[in-house]
């Protein structure tokens, strides 16, 4: 956590929530469709803790680090187009199998939305899997903004999707509250210039505490109770 001098509550315009691990318990249906791909290719099933660990850069990379065994290895390209392919079309069919939101979510987007504060979700999935995936649980009219990891040039962690964020609710950098479960969500959000609390229940492969953050709360509901909203 960083030693910067932060006060409580902060003022902010706007949120912006990462999607796996910090909205949706998204990881039994990616595993499974990890699991299955594996499987396909006459590999042995990796489970969940090693998917767990893989998640939080897209797809593709996940894929990689599964034929790899490796965070940042490079498989030979004609296996890797296979196994995506493999992977994605898995995936399609057990997206919302038994994915749902973690608990208090929903009362905490409803308790920050009651403010008049702009909501996002920002997340590096692919839109064709964000969007439904959203609409399956609920969640997506709650979002004024909603950034795939294909929506923009670059992703987290780099600040792009954030800045373009922020530009887009008229606020500064630093009223953007970004809420997060790993180092891609803490990166960006110093890299931008926001302020971020992480959740200790997501998928990032380091320890929330190891992470620079301005907060660790329990769940959104937490979070909320640690920001006032600027008024117009």
């Amino acid at each position: 956590m960083t030693d910067r001098r932060i006060h409580f509550p902060i003022a902010v315009k706007a949120v912006a929530f990462d999607l796996d691990g910090t909205l949706l318990d998204t990881l039994p249906d990616i595993a499974d469709a990890a699991d299955r791909m594996l499987v396909d290719l006459g590999r042995a099933a990796a489970g969940q803790e090693t998917v767990r660990r893989y998640v939080g850069n897209g797809i593709a990379r996940l894929t990689k680090r599964l034929l790899t065994g490796e965070m940042e290895g490079e498989p030979e390209a004609e296996s890797f187009a296979r196994a995506l392919e493999l992977f994605e079309s898995h995936y399609r069919a057990t997206l919302t199998s038994r994915t749902k939101a973690f608990p208090r979510v929903e009362d905490g987007l409803r308790r920050f939305q009651g403010e008049g504060l702009k909501l996002a979700c920002i997340t590096n999935k692919a839109e064709s899997f964000t969007l439904p995936l959203l609409t399956a649980t609920g969640l997506r009219q709650r979002f004024d903004l909603i950034l795939s990891g294909d929506s923009l040039p670059k992703r987290k962690p780099d600040p792009l999707p954030l800045l373009h964020c922020a530009e887009q609710f008229g606020a500064l950098p630093g009223e953007l509250l970004v809420v997060g479960d790993s180092a891609n969500d803490t990166e960006a959000a110093r890299g931008a210039g926001c302020p971020v609390f992480c959740v200790p229940y997501g998928y990032g492969a380091r320890d929330v505490r190891d992470l620079d953050c301005d907060a660790i709360v329990a769940d959104l509901v937490e979070a909320f109770k640690l920001i006032t909203p600027i008024r117009p």
